[in-house]
């Protein structure tokens, strides 16, 4: 755990969106271009629930579809929220270390609220730190949409310090709360794009950023 990292690519693991799967996650992140990826070591899993719906993603992608919780229909009630962060940290016992979350959507939400709880002592004591997030069309458990599980009560009652990458579509639904939790990061970095909710293609610009954000993650991930 302790053996320095010099010359290793910053170790990603990656959390799908809500109904869809590890696969369709890779999938939509090489939209994003080669001098990108290359620079990164990404690590896809699948959720440990099968899809109790219809996926958003059906025609589009193959099943099978997975998700990480449950919820009802007004987000006041959760069920499998423990169990899904129990998963993942299994995972990550067994295959890491890893350096940071990149989340998508369902995936994004829960990865947003994880640096707080580790803080707590509440979850993830048997791996290191998060030392960083990437999260993608994301909103807040306890935000204006979603509440909080009882886990996830005290996620953001302090600002998340960790370096943190949020992309955020300007024709996203959930483009208000991506807004609303940038104020529980310190420092965030932001790209903006045009598309809905989804993955977008990187601009220039964009490019510029994303590049800048990896090197900072690069410089934490030497030691």
């Amino acid at each position: 755990m302790t053996k320095s990292r010099t010359h290793e690519k910053p170790r990603i693991l990656c959390l799908h969106g809500f109904r869809t799967s590890a696969k369709i996650l890779e999938t939509q992140i090489h939209k994003w271009p080669d001098s990108i990826l290359e620079k990164l070591d990404l690590v896809y899993l699948d959720a440990p629930y099968p899809s109790m719906g219809q996926s958003s993603v059906e025609g589009i992608f193959d099943p099978p579809y997975f998700e990480w919780f449950q919820a009802n229909q007004d987000f006041t009630e959760y069920e499998n929220f423990e169990e899904c962060i129990t998963f993942i940290e299994d995972f990550m016992v067994k295959n890491g270390p890893f350096d940071g979350l990149l989340g998508f959507s369902q995936g994004a939400v829960l990865a947003a609220a994880l640096p707080g709880m580790q803080a707590e002592g509440l979850v993830f004591t048997k791996v290191p730190e998060i030392k960083f997030l990437i999260l993608i069309s994301r909103a807040k458990l306890g935000g204006s949409k979603l509440s909080a599980p009882l886990l996830a009560a005290n996620a953001f009652s302090s600002p998340v310090k960790c370096p943190s990458l949020h992309v955020i579509g300007e024709n996203d639904l959930v483009k208000p709360d991506s807004i609303a939790l940038l104020d529980s990061f310190v420092d965030p970095i932001i790209v903006h794009h045009l598309e809905d909710h989804t993955i977008p293609r990187l601009d220039d610009q964009s490019l510029e950023i994303v590049n800048n954000f990896i090197e900072k993650i690069r410089n934490l991930t030497k030691t």
